[in-house]
């Protein structure tokens, strides 16, 4: 299947190409996105999409100086406007339904031969101050959007057989 091409395609990108991302790319991006799904179709999730050069190098200061974050022509900021969701099963619903959504931007950008990066070391707070999302609202993921610059490495994931059990936890 052409899917399972791009999950092992994809990687995380850090190194981009200074070349910018045509519209109609990002829209397919952004629209994986919104065709993901969410617990109780509540779609909380809130993109912030940022091109700006000068924005992009504030975002990188709040990303502990990562540089390829400034780097990148975008930065696809992922927020959720809804933090209290509660799911049956006891987890909070607000940042699984946005990791779904990124994973459909990744795996999207994947097709449209470009690379992302998922970025969860930065500051909230400075984030949130950068863009001007309000307090309510939760940043839970930077997603760095862009041609890469880089190749990918190899993978380590372990086998099959030390990840899945069948009809009961045997590990």
């Amino acid at each position: 299947m052409a899917l399972l091409k791009q999950i092992i395609e994809r990687y995380s990108v850090r190194s981009y190409q200074q070349r910018a991302i045509e519209k109609e790319k990002l829209l397919a991006v952004l629209e994986a996105a919104r065709l993901a799904p969410s617990a109780n179709n509540v779609q909380e999730w809130r993109f912030v999409v940022v091109q700006d050069a000068e924005t992009r190098k504030k975002l990188c200061v709040a990303a502990n100086n990562q540089r390829f974050v400034g780097e990148a022509p975008v930065v696809i900021v992922c927020c959720s406007n809804l933090s209290d969701h509660v799911m049956r099963c006891g987890q909070m619903a607000y940042p699984i339904d946005v990791a779904i959504a990124m994973e459909h931007m990744a795996l999207q950008a994947v097709a449209e031969g470009l690379g992302t990066c998922w970025v969860g070391s930065f500051y909230e707070d400075q984030v949130k101050a950068i863009l001007g999302i309000p307090e309510k609202a939760r940043v839970v993921e930077l997603l760095t959007l862009g041609y890469p610059a880089d190749t990918a490495r190899a993978k380590s994931r372990l086998p099959l057989d030390q990840i899945v059990a069948y009809e009961r936890w045997q590990f």
